[in-house]
């Protein structure tokens, strides 16, 4: 059975943060991996962060933020009000300062695109989701924003392994883009 949230969150960065606690605590919520909740968020936040520095907010000054949970995979998705590119790829130098969070996103996922159409660009990214973790069936309630702090704090509490961004920085020039329909569409 899928699970799904959708938010419509200010266009600021602040959004990132209630983004990635929300995405976090539904996922362990429903048993997944810890790691694979936390590469989900990261995705996420590399995506609103995009969609922040290079496109318009959507009417209201928003941004849409999307997940569907499947049986062996989320999909996240952000929609913005478009820019005046299309997100693809970068291959940034040594020196770059920027560039590098598509990067992350190709590496993670599975796959990813860009659809846009009614005046709105929505990026996706869909990440396996091994099952695994322990659920904690009452404590990721959507309304209940104590249980959403307590879950979101137990996930970001460990730190991250220090070589693991090394290893995707090296895996960037390899990492494609494999076009496929999102189930947003």
């Amino acid at each position: 059975m899928a699970r799904s949230g959708v938010l419509l969150l200010p266009f600021t960065a602040s959004s990132v943060g209630v983004a990635r606690r929300r995405l976090i605590a539904e996922l362990i919520s429903a048993g997944i991996f810890e790691g694979s909740a936390r590469d989900a968020a990261l995705v996420l936040s590399e995506l609103i962060s995009n969609a922040l520095r290079h496109a318009s907010p959507l009417p209201g000054a928003k941004v849409k933020v999307a997940w569907i949970l499947r049986r062996d995979s989320v999909e996240v998705a952000v929609s913005d009000g478009g820019g005046r590119t299309v997100p693809e790829l970068a291959q940034p130098t040594a020196s770059s300062v920027g560039g590098r969070g598509l990067g992350i996103v190709a590496r993670l996922s599975r796959h990813w695109g860009v659809r846009s159409g009614d005046g709105e660009m929505t990026v996706w990214a869909e990440l396996p989701a091994p099952h695994g973790g322990r659920a904690r069936p009452g404590r990721a309630g959507l309304d209940d924003a104590a249980a959403l702090q307590g879950a979101a704090s137990d996930a970001l509490a460990r730190p991250r392994k220090p070589g693991r961004l090394r290893r995707l920085a090296r895996g960037w020039g390899a990492a494609g883009v494999v076009p496929r329909a999102s189930a947003f569409t």
